[in-house]
């Protein structure tokens, strides 16, 4: 099977002040090794939420989350910060790379942060993206595509089993979102990594089926994720049981 990454039963509420409002009804999903989860819905629907919480960066209301064996949902966000660092990679529509940082420095940031610098590493991701002439680039030199680019290199920096990311090509234009979506599936292949990716792009469905990476399309509508039927053949990844 590989690495897991799981949640079962997830919900997550927000009060207001006269109401309750719920985001996710016990959402259920397993994604394993080299496998890509599509999570598609519309604007609101809790696509973040989810994520934020299968990343550790939120609490669920109640439910159960893991990164293989570790009980995600029974630590604080503060209590997983050192271990997501290795373990999850994350990837957002904006690239938050440091603007006094070159790209290479970027990309060797999650290292340098625990105190692991690996240099050729970091360069085998540049020219892995192909962004080895830009090495030494300020973010403020390279185009939007390049940039997003760099920061999936530095979401794969340290090898983590599992990549979240959030709408990572909602601010590039259709071409340079084809790149770096294409970039991301096959990245996830070759580096043997779990990756759960919300877009609201339906057009990358084709660029995922043109891969070889395993994906499977689900929909979050109404606090609950299902299986895009449409697309149902195609399936890899399993909601839980």
């Amino acid at each position: 099977m590989g690495r897991l990454l799981a949640c079962e039963a997830l919900f997550r509420r927000y009060r207001t002040a006269d109401s309750t409002i719920e985001v996710l009804s016990g959402v259920d999903l397993r994604v394993t090794s080299s496998e890509v989860a599509i999570i598609l819905g519309p604007s609101g629907s809790g696509k973040s939420t989810l994520l934020h919480l299968l990343a550790g960066l939120d609490r669920p209301d109640s439910g159960r989350i893991w990164w293989d064996d570790f009980p995600v949902h029974q630590h604080t966000p503060s209590q997983l910060a050192a271990r997501r660092a290795r373990t999850v990679g994350l990837v957002f529509q904006n690239h938050y790379l440091l603007e006094d940082l070159t790209v290479l420095e970027n990309v060797l940031l999650p290292m340098r942060i625990v105190g692991e610098v690996d240099e050729e590493r970091g360069r085998h991701l540049l020219e892995r993206v192909g962004l080895t002439p830009r090495a030494d680039f300020l973010p403020e030199r390279i185009s939007g595509g390049e940039r997003q680019r760099a920061a999936v290199a530095r979401a794969l920096a340290l090898g983590p089993p599992f990549v979240i990311a959030d709408e990572p090509t909602g601010s590039l234009d259709h071409a340079r979102a084809v790149e770096v979506f294409t970039l991301l599936l096959e990245l996830a292949e070759e580096e043997n990594t779990a990756v759960v990716v919300v877009t609201h792009d339906e057009t990358l469905l084709k660029v995922a089926a043109a891969t070889t990476a395993r994906t499977t399309v689900l929909r979050l509508e109404d606090g609950r994720l299902s299986r895009a039927a449409e697309h149902e053949p195609q399936m890899s990844v399993g909601l839980s049981h």
